[in-house]
């Protein structure tokens, strides 16, 4: 892997922006329903315990880069060799191609069931990822912007919630611990696709200065994500009943129907057209990781790459067209999302750690 000159290169605390905007994008929207599921109103102890475990899976994956010295396919190359290596790499790049396609497809289907009825899938795909490619080719340093300001500018949704303090009742919560621990984690199982995209580390890596300093701030990051989707989680189970709930697909809509302000009727309208400064760096941060995969592994230059992955994508979108194949695409990705965090992971690091051994003792 060449080196990365230090102007393409980010400050380490800006680590804390990349890892928390790719965090927040649509499932917060509706994930609620999802972990009441089987939790009921102990789940937002699942939103907790799922913010730990990714803790401890961010910790591996800087492992993993520190031993490798470089990025994930740096990582491939030293536990599988090239060709396997390679493999693997192709695997990621379908993922995080996947997660875009997710993340746009469930953004849109918000947009088509509160707003715009009749809004074509492909024309707003279309112009979305047109934008996309235009952030991506500026590089990291232009990406990260876009997740710094997609992280400050909509955070004043946060007070919104504060309108559903006179109709809460927190007493719905008690008594804590009223679920079993099978429950417990399978609502946590469930809340994982919420928090995926902090995989994309693996590929900036290299592009942040002195990376390793910027390992606390990743997690400061994941501790603002976990603080506010309990914050959603504690607010939404006081607001809403059990039974609401089970039939409520995006919980935190339904809460903004409720603001009322002197200068607007519908908050929600104002709330979804903002989520679109949200999950803009969710979708550059994943398709930047799928091309720059791509790239690493073919000799094709990054442009190129990019443009495929983003002809990919808008093709793909297009075959979503019901709420039935769209929780089918949810449940795909948080199904590879869970394998690959909590079983690839553990098993890379083990690998990287065992050829690193190996190497040195034959040099």
């Amino acid at each position: 892997m060449q080196p990365i000159p230090d102007r393409r290169k980010i400050s380490p605390f800006l680590v804390f922006f990349l890892i928390h905007s790719m965090q927040v994008g649509a499932g917060v929207l509706g994930f609620q329903r999802v972990i009441s599921k089987n939790a009921g109103y102990d789940g937002w102890i699942s939103v907790i315990l799922a913010g730990l475990f990714t803790h401890i899976i961010i910790f591996l994956m800087y492992l993993i880069l520190e031993k490798s010295d470089g990025d994930l396919v740096s990582a491939h190359t030293l536990a599988f060799g090239k060709w396997i290596g390679n493999l693997f790499n192709f695997i990621f790049v379908i993922y995080f191609s996947l997660l875009v396609i997710t993340i746009m497809r469930t953004y849109i289907e918000v947009l088509q069931v509160w707003m715009y009825p009749r809004l074509s899938t492909f024309i707003f795909s279309l112009i979305f990822l047109i934008l996309v490619y235009y952030i991506v080719k500026g590089g990291v340093r232009t990406i990260t912007g876009t997740a710094f300001f997609g992280t400050v500018l909509p955070s004043y949704l946060l007070l919104t919630f504060g309108f559903t303090f006179q109709y809460a009742d927190f007493r719905n919560i008690l008594p804590v611990f009223d679920h079993s621990v099978k429950d417990l984690l399978i609502s946590t199982k469930n809340m994982s696709l919420t928090y995926l995209g902090y995989e994309s580390i693996l590929m900036l890596y290299p592009f942040v200065k002195n990376a390793k300093k910027s390992q606390k701030y990743a997690h400061w990051g994941l501790l603002l994500t976990t603080t506010i989707y309990t914050f959603i989680a504690l607010i939404s189970f006081a607001f809403f009943s059990q039974k609401q709930l089970e039939k409520t697909v995006w919980a935190t809509l339904s809460m903004w129907k409720i603001v009322e302000m002197p200068f607007v009727e519908r908050f929600e309208y104002i709330g979804i057209a903002n989520w679109c400064l949200v999950i803009l760096p969710n979708v550059c941060i994943s398709i930047w990781c799928a091309s720059r995969i791509l790239k690493r592994m073919t000799p094709m230059k990054h442009k190129h790459t990019l443009l495929i992955i983003c002809l990919i994508c808008v093709s793909a979108l297009s075959f979503f067209t019901d709420r039935k194949e769209v929780n089918l695409l949810n449940d795909m990705s948080n199904k590879i999302g869970f394998y690959i965090n909590y079983f690839y992971i553990p098993s890379l690091l083990v690998f990287v750690i065992i050829m690193k051994k190996v190497r040195h003792k034959q040099q």
